[in-house]
């Protein structure tokens, strides 16, 4: 959903003493620029940043378990494509009608549209395949890359920003993101909110949870002796009941059931069956040892 504005964006402005002052986050001027030829969105820029930084800091993590660094790119090398396909097949099978209407359609990621539930799926089973064939540990590596992989989210949510998406109910808060009435009818939410300007900042809220969510992560590997794959899954779930809050306040467009947001009830799945998956990888014996420092 990039929207490209053109010309200058006024940002809102509130009378207070003593002068004037930002009343919301303006939206973005453009969505990426041009290098000749080329348009370069900032959506996929920030991927491409997040997922240098991920491998940066699961290769650090992996060396400190005493693994190979080399193998988290070999994993990465699978994994990051495999995510980017999975992402892109969640998102064409469970919102078909925000695909472009071009052949090319389903095919657009650089116009949003990565499910988060498809992308960790196709690259969790990617990267898991390459750990086994290396003889290593995926539960070990799976605690290394899990506080590297909400890096990578949290980036990644800057390009939402910058595709004016993922914002959640109108609001009048003064951290409220503005929307442009282009992104707001592509975004396909109610019509009734399409006379609004401001709404909840969706992706701002995510950035933050996922990067405290991250440093708790490497707190609990350092100072609880958590069995792998624990952080992994606590990743896993703790993102998932995030994600549970995030729906209630997201209005574009979406599949329902019952009424309710499709992707509210995998996310109660899916934090229900991390919960559960902790508790039982607490209990059993452990088949290898946890991170160490560092």
């Amino acid at each position: 959903m990039g929207i490209a504005a053109g010309g200058c964006v006024m940002a809102g402005v509130a009378a207070k003493s003593g002068g004037l002052s930002p009343a919301f986050i303006p939206s973005p001027p453009v969505s990426g620029v041009h290098l000749g030829p080329l348009f370069i969105h900032f959506y996929g820029l920030m991927y491409v940043v997040g997922i240098t930084l991920a491998i940066a800091i699961t290769r650090r993590r992996w060396a400190a378990a005493g693994g190979d660094p080399a193998l988290v790119y070999d994993i990465a090398i699978w994994a990051v494509p495999a995510g980017i396909a999975g992402g892109r097949i969640y998102f064409d099978l469970t919102t078909p009608f925000d695909m472009p209407h071009h052949w090319w359609g389903p095919l657009a990621v650089w116009d949003g549209g990565l499910g988060i539930w498809g992308g960790v799926a196709a690259g969790a089973a990617a990267g898991i395949w390459r750990v086994h064939r290396a003889g290593a540990d995926w539960r070990l590596m799976g605690d290394a890359a899990a506080p590297a992989l909400l890096v990578a989210q949290a980036i990644g949510r800057i390009g939402n920003y910058f595709n004016q998406e993922l914002f959640g109910t109108p609001t009048t808060l003064p951290w409220a993101v503005e929307i442009t009435r282009a992104a707001r009818l592509q975004a396909g939410i109610p019509p009734a909110d399409l006379r609004l300007s401001t709404f909840q900042p969706s992706f701002l809220y995510e950035l933050i949870f996922d990067l405290a969510l991250a440093a708790a992560l490497v707190w609990l590997g350092h100072h609880r002796s958590i069995r792998p794959p624990g952080l992994l899954v606590l990743y896993v779930a703790g993102y998932a009941g995030y994600r549970i809050f995030e729906e209630t306040i997201r209005i574009d467009s979406s599949a329902h059931f019952l009424g309710l947001r499709l992707n509210l009830y995998i996310a109660i799945a899916v934090t229900l069956a991390g919960l559960g998956w902790f508790a039982a990888s607490q209990r059993r014996r452990p088949g290898s040892r946890p991170l160490p420092d560092g």
